[in-house]
Parts: C-alpha cells; sequence; structure tokens
C-alpha cells in the first residue's frame, strides 16, 4: 500500500470534519495527491499532507461562509448516508467511525469562523502542533492557540453519545408514532427542550428556522406527513446517518424529492432533528435506488409549523 493510500482515510476525516461536505473533504484529499505527486523531497509526507489538505478546506470553508449569506434558512452539513446493514467496505465508513463526526458533532462546528474551525480540529481532533496549525493558517502559533482557546469557548458541546441501540430505539419509537399519526405518542418521544433544524435553501419544504419545544416539533413532523400525503410514507428508510439510525427518503420524482434526517438522542428521546432538503448536500449518499431529485419551483403551499 503507497503511502498516500494509508493516509487517505485520516486525510478523508479530517477533511470532513473541517468543511462538513463530503463532496468538499473528497476534492480536497485528491487535490492534496495531485500536488504530492508534483512536489519532490517532502521529509515528512504526513505532516505535508495534512497542512496541504487543511489549507484546502480552509480556503472551501472561506468560500463557504461567503455563500451563506444569500442562503436560504439553516446551513447544515452534508450527511454521510449508508444502507442500515452495510457489510461492504466503503471510503465514507472512515470518517463515521468517530463519535466526534456524529451529526450533532458536526453541526456544533457549523457555529465557529472558519480560522476558528481549522484551529480547533486540527489541535483538539488530530493533535497537531500549534506551530503546524500557524503555519496552515498563516498566524504566528501564540495566534492559532488564542483562535482555538476562542473556539472552545464558543461552542455548546453536543450531548453525549448514546449506544446505537439507545439511539435506534428513540428513533423507531418516535417514527412510529409519526406514521400512526398519534400526537400524544409523538409528544411523548421527543424531548422536552427538542429542536427542529432543516436545510433546503428554499428549494424544499423543511423548517424555515428551527422550531423549539416537543408540542411544536409534534405539529410540525405531523404537519409534513399531512402535506405530503400518506403516499409518501411507503418510501420512508431508516438507515445510518453518520453512523447512527437516520430517516431516508430515496426520492421518487418532484413531489416527493429526496432528503435525509439525522437525530441526537438523549435521555432515551430525541432531542433535535436534522432535515437535509437541500439536494446539493446529498453527496455523501451511498444507497441504491436513490434519486436525489427536487421540485422545478418552490412549493406554493405553506410549511406546516411555520
Amino acid at each position: 500500500m503507497s503511502l498516500f493510500e494509508r493516509e487517505r482515510p485520516r486525510l478523508l476525516a479530517l477533511a470532513y470534519r473541517l468543511t462538513g461536505s463530503i463532496t468538499d473533504a473528497e476534492d480536497a484529499v485528491q487535490e492534496s495527491w495531485l500536488r504530492f505527486e508534483r512536489t519532490e523531497d517532502v521529509r515528512d509526507p504526513a505532516a505535508w499532507l495534512t497542512t496541504v489538505v487543511s489549507r484546502i478546506c480552509l480556503d472551501r470553508l472561506t468560500s463557504a461562509a461567503a455563500r451563506r449569506e444569500h442562503y436560504v434558512g439553516t446551513w447544515l452539513p452534508e450527511p454521510v448516508v449508508r444502507e442500515r446493514d452495510a457489510t461492504a467496505a466503503d471510503p465514507l465508513d472512515v470518517v463515521v467511525r468517530d463519535d466526534e463526526l456524529r451529526y450533532a458533532a458536526l453541526v456544533v462546528l457549523e457555529t465557529l469562523a472558519p480560522a476558528q474551525r481549522v484551529a480547533l480540529v486540527l489541535h483538539d481532533a488530530f493533535e497537531v502542533p500549534f506551530a503546524q496549525v500557524a503555519e496552515v493558517l498563516g498566524v504566528s502559533p501564540a495566534h492559532a492557540r488564542q483562535l482555538a482557546v476562542r473556539a472552545r469557548k464558543a461552542v455548546t458541546p453536543a450531548p453525549p453519545p448514546v449506544s446505537p441501540g439507545e439511539h435506534a430505539e428513540a428513533v423507531e419509537r418516535l417514527m412510529h408514532a409519526v406514521l400512526e399519526g398519534d400526537l400524544e405518542a409523538v409528544v411523548a418521544a421527543l424531548h422536552p427542550d427538542i429542536v427542529a433544524y432543516g436545510d433546503s435553501n428554499g428549494r424544499t419544504p423543511t423548517a424555515g428556522r428551527p422550531i423549539r419545544g416537543a408540542a411544536h416539533v409534534a405539529r410540525f413532523l405531523l404537519g409534513l406527513v399531512r402535506l405530503y400525503g400518506p403516499e409518501r410514507l411507503a418510501h420512508l428508510r431508516l438507515e445510518q446517518v453518520n453512523g447512527r439510525l437516520g430517516l431516508v427518503t430515496p426520492g421518487t420524482d418532484g413531489r416527493f424529492p429526496a432528503r435525509v434526517t439525522a437525530f441526537t438522542v438523549t435521555e432515551g428521546r430525541v432531542v433535535a432533528t436534522y432535515d437535509i432538503a437541500n439536494p446539493d448536500k446529498l453527496g455523501g449518499v451511498r444507497l441504491e435506488q436513490w434519486s436525489p431529485t427536487a421540485p422545478d419551483t418552490p412549493p406554493r403551499r405553506r410549511t406546516p409549523g411555520r
């Protein structure tokens, strides 16, 4: 196995954590390989590749920050989706082995400025010395350290992960209640501090802004079922989303666009839902019968819960 192939899983996990984008992560790793091939006398290939990938990701983060100024609604990371019982290996498996790459943990990183995110991830998650972090950011080591300190203070940690079994049980209980149309059961399956997030860039109906509270989120979820009609329920699938059970709609036509929903569970109940319905953010889906379509024109019907 070549040196680069040995480094690829780590670089892919790093790039995904830095950008929150599978597309950007894969592109950054590929670009680092092309540059590596053209470079001679690299004394420490692992450190060199880490620096190059990080710089590419910093550029992508800066560009994404500019795009967010014109983005409609909430901006969420791209999910990694695999078959629930998948056994065949996939290069993306490496990015969901670590609990710190759970979807909720990535959402936390989205609140940081690009330089803070790079400093925090490189040093705290990958143990990169501040001297090397400083080289990536083009600042002094002391400044790089300060950026990481500020990032730690700025973020609110995601809830600690529960076991896959506890997570799956909570998600399945919620989905059963939603499919039954039982408002009280849906509320009971939700944590009182539940927050529902949606990301579609205005292209399909979802939560335009975060919805808070079990009663409000329950009505929103049941409203989505009424909006799309009972025939949509036949297309729902429970699959792995960033290593934990999530909800997937493969997409059938313009009326039923593809989407992915991730969940966070705490105290046996769902405390956050993340509805990723922007087709541009579904590049990390590895499923058969997958059709990431979107309506030709934005729906005119009012989104439930708004």
